[in-house]
């Protein structure tokens, strides 16, 4: 049950990283925002149970995860720093109704793409 959590955010990260390569309009940066925020989720969730199943360590909040992820080698310090921003970013997303938001956001996205890909391909043993 659990090792779907892992497989879960594989498939949401597939479909994330389908609809960056699509022409960017409005409703693909609003569709792509979305796209961010569940593989964002599923990512953290997956990370967690990774984290302490294989790794022995609990964490109970994203920033958490994020930083035992890199304590256990699945991140270098750089890219920690990049996923912690990314959190912070996810966690705006709630205001992509403000023009400048939704543009900084899925500027970053990308870039919050591959980072997540990276965690995927470490996790999914």
């Amino acid at each position: 049950m659990e090792k779907l959590k892992i497989k879960s955010f594989g498939h949401a990260l597939q479909t994330l990283e389908e609809i960056l390569n699509e022409k960017e309009t409005v409703i693909v940066r609003d569709a792509t925002i979305q796209r961010f925020e569940y593989t964002f989720e599923a990512m953290w969730k997956a990370l967690k149970f990774y984290l302490l199943d294989t790794e022995g360590q609990s964490c109970n909040s994203p920033k958490q995860c994020i930083r035992n992820a890199g304590q256990v080698g699945i991140l270098n310090s750089e890219e920690t720093e990049l996923a912690l921003k990314l959190v912070d970013d996810r966690n705006m997303t709630t205001h992509t109704y403000i023009e400048a938001v939704a543009i900084k956001i899925s500027k970053n996205i990308p870039e919050y793409c591959e980072i997540m890909r990276k965690i995927y391909n470490k996790i999914n043993c």
